[in-house]
């Protein structure tokens, strides 16, 4: 051990022999229950639990273990980069042996090393929510420093519309291989252009005979893009962090276009052992073409100056984590990654406000502690799977993996960067699912459904009039009695997850069971026998109302009302009270949970609930007061964001509702008030009062 912090400490070990790979025992690890995020693909992580060494997976990037009765508190193990190497967890290298090896690696046969002082990091903590919070707050961790003080074309959209200019190496330079959408196709094509392909080039602007710069390509597209549709403020392009899936085509003989070298990717030996992806295949096949580090600003420069010139607010930077494998020539992993992400984070500041970028395909503590300085967005899942393949007992087995990867990733992406979803269709057959998850996931929302193929009933749950969204607090996270349980396929435990709004809490509850990562044959495998009802407890201490970004205080509150958004019912409890909820596979309730105050002239009980017509119904509620009016009456006055069925608790009936001043009818029936909210054409706040 080494230097330590006030409540953890910094790992390191020396060896005799320099090597660029190093393997070493942690300790033993038996009988203490522990939930992990590691590597399943080569770009995306998920959860994985169990109580021993042998449980572990390969290229583990974080351990919780769980406390116990008799004081011993909650561990987190958070593997690091030191100096030019970056560090891992993996199982002991001897079968049953119950130990907890560190892998600790270069990414070159060049940089070798011998001794290390900080290469993990160890801190303990009776909150689970706060460990890794506090952790990341320790000066240099991660950073190899030592110890010290809307509609989008994602990739799984069908027919989607390239932008971008490539080709195949075997292609004419003029073949602008937009038509290559095959599973696949994509992946050995390289950039040869920073300019749009042909189709946006040849785009005429909708206003005839004007001239400007905007009259004609990529900028009158957009130009008319956001005339068209008032709500559009922000467009970002896709781009990957090499340029594209297989980089930039060396001998072009465009002059824009910076040096580069195919280099042939390498797995290091934690990366065999990951699912097998047909995009690495085609990746490691036919090799990248890599911009050299040291002209790695050329390569951001040139793409972002011109989509800044035609009205692109920002990108998405996909296919991130590829460096590792291309960084045997350029001084390993680490220090390959350091140039890219520099120069990503110069160009940033530069073109798009320091922070116009969301990350996708980088689930590894090389970005997260070197590329997150301008990157505060990104992916928390692997993709959303539309097709129908591997289902169980006829559902879609992959939609329950795709919301536990994001739930459980957050425990260690959300201190670092801002969790996202991703998108989903809305007419896909688990669409509801996922636009629950999405609800109260604290993230942004978005979809990418075929042209004209949409659930406006459905999207009108999320998405209000002007287009925003009622969006939570904090962002979501795994509630604490599953964080060590197995919600894909243990047959039992049921995914619960926790957020805050400003005056609510809200509680999403989703039967996952139905296959997930399979350690035998490393690969996601359905779990037919796991797909069944599920029933399980929930109630107002599920949700961690001191952890969010403005926590909630409870103190001197005994009741609290719990709406349930499926059921449309309303369920008075104590904090410890809960109330039992069951669930077809693939199915979901929401949870809102309202503190109940005592209005303190007539005793009367009340709390908000929100808009019963959207998803997250607590996060229309923008103010709350309580006023004492001067005839011995109470008062209170809701701000809310949004329109539709507005419902509160009250233990009476009110004498009188009003809106923006002006007396409106009302319902009161099983001690809930109802009140239609008209939209009020604007972004303020409707003011709603009830009078006692």
């Amino acid at each position: 051990m080494n230097k330590t912090t006030s409540s953890g400490c910094f790992v390191g070990f020396d060896v005799d022999e320099p090597k660029s790979h190093h393997v070493v025992p942690v300790g033993k690890l038996r009988g203490i229950r522990f939930t992990s995020i590691f590597r399943f693909k080569v770009w995306w992580t998920t959860h994985w639990a169990g109580t021993s060494g042998n449980d572990v997976e390969n290229e583990t990037q974080m351990i919780l273990l769980d406390k116990n009765d008799l004081g011993r508190p909650f561990v987190l193990i958070l593997p690091l980069l030191e100096g030019t190497f970056r560090a891992s967890l993996q199982p002991g290298s001897h079968n049953n042996d119950y130990y907890v090896d560190m892998c600790v690696e270069s990414g070159s046969t060049r940089v070798s090393a011998s001794s290390f002082r900080s290469c993990l990091y160890m801190h303990v903590g009776d909150d689970p929510y706060s460990l890794v919070k506090e952790a990341m707050k320790v000066r240099g961790l991660g950073r190899g420093e030592g110890p010290g003080g809307g509609w989008v074309p994602s990739r799984a959209s069908p027919n989607r519309r390239r932008v971008a200019v490539i080709c195949h190496d075997d292609d004419p330079i003029g073949q602008e291989g937009m038509t290559r959408t095959s599973a696949g196709e994509q992946m050995p094509c390289r950039l040869i252009d920073f300019k749009e392909n042909f189709k946006f080039r040849s785009y005429e602007g909708k206003k005839k005979g004007e001239v400007c710069v905007c009259s004609k390509g990529m900028g009158a597209f957009i130009k008319d893009l956001k005339e068209e549709f008032g709500s559009v403020e922000n467009v970002y392009v896709w781009h990957a962090l090499c340029g594209y899936w297989g980089g930039i085509r060396p001998g072009t003989n465009n002059p824009e276009l910076p040096e580069c070298r195919v280099i042939k990717p390498k797995l290091s030996p934690g990366l065999e052992k990951t699912m097998e992806d047909l995009a690495v295949d085609k990746i490691v096949n036919n090799g990248v073409g890599l911009v050299l580090p040291e002209v790695a600003h050329k390569l951001y420069e040139g793409l972002h100056s011109h989509l800044q010139s035609v009205g692109i607010d920002g990108v998405k930077v996909d296919v991130i984590h590829l460096l590792e494998m291309l960084s045997e020539e350029f001084g390993g992993r680490v220090e390959l990654a350091k140039a890219y992400y520099k120069a990503l984070t110069d160009s940033m500041k530069k073109h798009f406000n320091g922070n116009g970028v969301i990350a996708s395909m980088q689930h590894c503590n090389d970005f997260m502690y070197l590329g997150t300085e301008a990157i505060s967005l990104g992916r928390v899942g692997d993709d959303f799977w539309s097709e129908t393949t591997g289902v169980a007992d006829g559902t879609y087995w992959l939609q329950g993996c795709h919301a536990v990867h994001c739930a459980y990733n957050s425990l260690w992406m959300g201190n670092i960067i801002h969790p996202d979803w991703d998108m989903f269709q809305s007419t896909h057959p688990c669409a509801e699912f996922h636009a629950a998850s999405r609800a109260i996931s604290g993230g942004p929302i978005y979809i990418s459904d075929s042209v004209g193929k949409h659930n406006f009933r459905l999207l009108k749950s999320l998405v209000l009039p002007d287009g925003s969204v009622l969006r939570c607090q904090h962002y979501a996270l795994p509630t604490r009695d599953c964080l060590f349980e197995d919600p894909v396929h243990d047959g039992k435990t049921m995914l619960k997850i926790w957020n805050l709004n400003k005056y609510t809490g809200a509680l999403g509850l989703f039967n996952c069971q139905g296959g997930g990562w399979c350690p035998k044959s490393r690969r996601n495998k359905s779990a037919p026998e796991c797909s069944k009802p599920l029933t399980c407890l929930s109630g107002p201490k599920d949700v961690e109302w001191n952890n969010g970004k403005t926590p909630i205080s409870i103190e001197g509150m005994n009741i609290f009302a719990v709406y349930m958004h499926q059921q449309k019912k309303l369920k008075l409890l104590k904090l410890s009270e809960k109330v039992e909820i069951s669930l077809q596979p693939f199915d979901f309730e929401l949870l809102t949970v309202s503190p109940v105050r005592v209005l303190p002239k007539k005793l009367i009980q009340f709390a908000p609930i929100g808009l019963v017509n959207m998803l997250n119904t607590g996060g229309a509620i923008q103010s709350l007061e309580f006023k004492d009016e001067e005839n011995s009456s109470n008062l209170v006055r809701i701000g809310v964001k949004g329109c539709g069925a507005l419902r509160v608790f009250a233990s009476e009936k009110p004498s009188a509702c009003k809106i923006d001043g002006e007396e409106v009818k009302f319902d009161f029936v099983d001690k809930m008030v109802t009140v239609q909210v008209p939209w009020p054409n604007s972004s303020t706040s409707t003011v709603v009062d009830f009078l006692f």
